[in-house]
């Protein structure tokens, strides 16, 4: 019997791993730091569905950006998510980088997907427009009509470019008939559709001290932090939805619907989701949850920062903390500052 029971267990872990994106963690340990100083070999990395594995073969040159936009993501998911319950925590040796937090169809699970597949097109278009990979360069398609008093020059970034890479890297295993395929395709849109969106006339002035004679611009995408900002404020107004069945001619497929019918129907650019969030207050290892104890919070915050919330109102503990800064800081013409170093005191509070 507890053969069985361990044998179901193992069932239900290759489910989960079968659907989770373990690919993500190309970005993260071993793999990344070798990936500048070791050739690629797309076999080993894990969790690459065939139409993946084919793709990272034709296109080894462009592996590094991918995993640098699956880096970016995360790194800006715990900017974002810095003081909130969850705080997009990785999980170190394990194929699952967030846990079971993913396994479920939540909006935690919608951002992640989102910036990720953000940062895939982010990074492509960057390394594409600074020379990085021969198949790729400089967008010569949208320039259009110089402006008044500009014309176009250097290097307009290819997101669309980007945006294909991401699109048929990070989408070829959302290719199920089942409503978590459907979610993860399209908030791996809205991820994509948010560099578009954002794209925007970089210009430079040419000139004797800086007149601005001449000026070139050229598209370019904005800081991923803007994107960042962006795909926050869509978590925060993601929308719920339900799971619908029907019968198509291959077979029983599900499709997503929004819950309420007075809100307006989400867009393209709209993160969804349709499972409810744990509260992320207690350490739990079936959600993934590492609970709040001993995190940092902010004692003159009314909002989820705040220690009231943040703690979940089991109270915090302060304690006083010594930190060397610098001060005084005087400017010497020409040209250096000089600094004192100063001991200063901080109370620092933690949940308890």
């Amino acid at each position: 019997m507890a053969l069985f029971g361990y044998f179901l267990f193992l069932c239900g872990l290759t489910q989960v791993l079968s659907s989770y994106p373990i690919w993500w963690s190309l970005a993260i340990g071993h793999q990344y730091s070798s990936l500048g100083t070791q050739p690629i070999l797309c076999g080993s990395i894990p969790g690459l569905v065939p139409k993946q594995l084919r793709f990272c073969r034709n296109y080894v040159e462009i592996m590094p950006s991918v995993a640098e936009g699956v880096k970016i993501g995360i790194q800006e998911c715990q900017h974002q998510f810095r003081g909130r319950r969850w705080n997009c925590t990785t999980v170190n040796d394990s194929l699952a980088i967030f846990g079971p937090v993913l396994d479920k169809a939540t909006r935690e699970s919608a951002f992640v997907h989102a910036i990720a597949s953000a940062g895939v097109a982010f990074a492509v278009t960057r390394s594409c427009a600074e020379g990085s990979a021969t198949i790729c360069g400089c967008d010569t398609r949208h320039k259009g009509p110089p402006g008044e008093g500009w014309k176009w020059g250097g290097c307009s970034e290819d997101v669309e470019f980007g945006s294909m890479v991401s699109r048929e890297f990070a989408d070829a295993r959302e290719n199920r008939p089942d409503a978590r395929s459907a979610m993860n395709r399209h908030n791996n849109e809205a991820g994509r559709t948010s560099i578009i969106d954002h794209m925007h006339l970089k210009c430079k002035c040419h000139g004797l001290s800086g007149s601005c004679e001449v000026k070139t611009c050229w598209w370019s995408q904005p800081d991923f932090r803007v994107i960042g900002d962006y795909l926050k404020d869509k978590y925060d107004s993601a929308s719920e939805m339900v799971v619908e069945k029907h019968r198509e001619s291959r077979g029983w497929v599900e499709t997503l619907r929004p819950k309420y019918n007075f809100f307006k129907a989400p867009t393209e650019r709209d993160l969804v989701y349709y499972e409810n969030s744990p509260n992320f207050c207690e350490p739990n290892p079936e959600t993934g949850s590492f609970g709040t104890r001993d995190r940092i919070c902010n004692v003159t915050s009314h909002g989820i920062d705040g220690c009231d919330l943040l703690c979940c109102g089991r109270g915090h503990n302060t304690r006083t903390e010594k930190r060397k800064e610098k001060c005084h800081c005087i400017f010497h013409w020409c040209c250096y500052v000089s600094c004192q170093e100063c001991t200063r005191v901080y109370d620092v509070h933690t949940c308890k």
